[in-house]
């Protein structure tokens, strides 16, 4: 196993990192695929109910964005163990405090603020990867951190709750989501390592100030950078827009819900998503290296997440409760979620190396902003074109970034001006090969 994560560009010195990473998102994702329903359930309305993922989201762009540029100036480890530390107090307060108060704005408010907490922890290590890891293998290597995120925020942080949920009911089972936080919180201090540059040190305020706004700056002067961060945008708009829609359209009569699936089973389909990304993540960070960065994005990714948009919404309307069938719409989500691997790299190229910490932070911001993008469209729009209205509007934006992909041609090591690989060229395979990209 640790000769695979070589091969894929992954030094030993990172690998339990990785692994933080998929146990504390385990913790961050376990109530994602009920939360919507619970709230209903409690009295609340669906807008309020998908409210609370859309706001969530807003916090988690601002935590995404500072993120890169935060690791880059104070170190790594310390924002992570931050990022952690912050998700795991709010969430006793939400827990504790706001949900059995039953006040919709104290919910709101503290949900919205652990929100900032889980970008600090796994985006921070991003800027680690970009400063271990060779920019040859770094799409490779990104595929596997995205393997880790799916493993926990997908596959734990659906299947579990969906077996513990039916034993101790919904909001008990909101409490099995600390163990994992704490556990990858303690995994970060001992075996995360620090950062080869820290470019804080000696840094006036002012110019501290600086740097962290360049995240959001370079997407104004940075042409190529925007692009990509809009494609990054759209890229998991299910991820974070169907866990909202779809309890309440599959397993409840809300809004015109057809209520052919129980709760648990919804959580098992959705959850089968992320046991397709622990392979594709990896396998189209390999395959992007090899084969070119943009067209298996343009194709695998947004083709692919068009016609898997609307696919769950009409299969079980055409099929029925059929599981067999919505776990084939599963699978077409699942392999075009993760055919984006290479935009990070693509964006730190665009930026040059002086300016590595500001792209990794608008990417960091894109995948933030998604977060809040996806429930965002469903609670604008669900009340006006229901639910059939909602998926075609996510169709129609991953057909907006294939489009969008036509723009991007970044010079990919191996690849000639127009993409096509250099059969003379050998790329750089050493997985121990380190270069320092900042």
């Amino acid at each position: 196993m640790i000769r695979l994560l070589e091969r894929l560009g992954v030094p030993k010195t990172l690998m339990l990192g990785f692994l933080a990473v998929a146990i504390f998102m385990t913790g961050d994702g376990f109530e994602l695929t009920f939360l919507t329903k619970y709230m209903v359930d409690q009295g609340f309305s669906s807008s309020q109910a998908s409210l609370l993922i859309t706001v969530y989201g807003l916090f988690s762009a601002l935590g995404g964005w500072s993120a890169g540029v935060l690791a880059e100036m104070f170190g790594a480890r310390k924002v992570m163990l931050f990022g952690a530390s912050w998700w795991i107090g709010i969430h006793l307060l939400f827990l504790g405090v706001a949900l059995p108060s039953g006040m919709y704005p104290l919910i709101l408010g503290l949900y919205a603020l652990r929100g900032i907490g889980y970008p600090l922890f796994i985006y921070s290590f991003v800027v680690l990867m970009a400063q271990y890891i060779s920019p040859s293998r770094l799409a490779s290597a990104t595929g596997f951190f995205w393997t880790c995120f799916s493993l926990g925020i997908g596959v734990f942080g659906a299947y579990l709750p969906s077996f513990v949920m039916p034993l101790v009911g919904e909001y008990r089972t909101f409490w099995f989501a600390l163990p994992f936080s704490i556990l990858g919180t303690i995994m970060c201090f001992f075996f995360v390592p620090k950062n080869k540059v820290v470019k804080g040190e000696g840094l006036s305020r002012k110019e501290q100030l600086k740097e962290l706004t360049e995240g959001a700056t370079i997407l104004v002067t940075n042409r190529k950078i925007l692009i990509c961060a809009v494609i990054r945008i759209i890229n998991n708009l299910l991820l974070y827009g169907f866990p909202v829609i779809m309890p309440l359209y599959l397993s409840s009569t809300h809004n015109g819900g057809i209520n052919i699936f129980r709760t648990e089973e919804w959580m098992r389909i959705w959850g089968f998503v992320f046991v397709v990304t622990l392979i594709f993540n990896t396998f189209w960070g390999w395959f992007m290296d090899r084969f070119g960065w943009v067209w298996p994005m343009r194709w695998f990714g947004c083709a692919v997440l068009a016609v898997g948009s609307v696919a769950f919404y009409y299969i079980p309307r055409w099929f029925g409760a059929n599981m067999l069938m919505m776990i084939v719409a599963a699978i077409i989500v699942g392999i075009g979620t993760c055919a984006f691997s290479s935009l990070p790299t693509i964006m730190t190229l665009y930026a040059g190396k002086e300016k590595q910490g500001a792209a990794l932070s608008a990417y960091n911001l894109a995948a933030g902003l998604t977060t809040f993008a996806g429930p965002g469209i469903a609670t604008i729009f669900l009340p006006l074109l229901g639910y059939e209205g909602v998926c075609w509007i996510y169709a129609g934006l991953y057909i907006f970034a294939f489009v969008l992909t036509l723009f991007i041609r970044p010079k990919q090591p191996g690849f000639d001006a127009r993409g096509h690989r250099i059969r003379e060229a050998k790329v750089e395979i050493d997985p121990l090969q380190v270069e320092k990209t900042v």
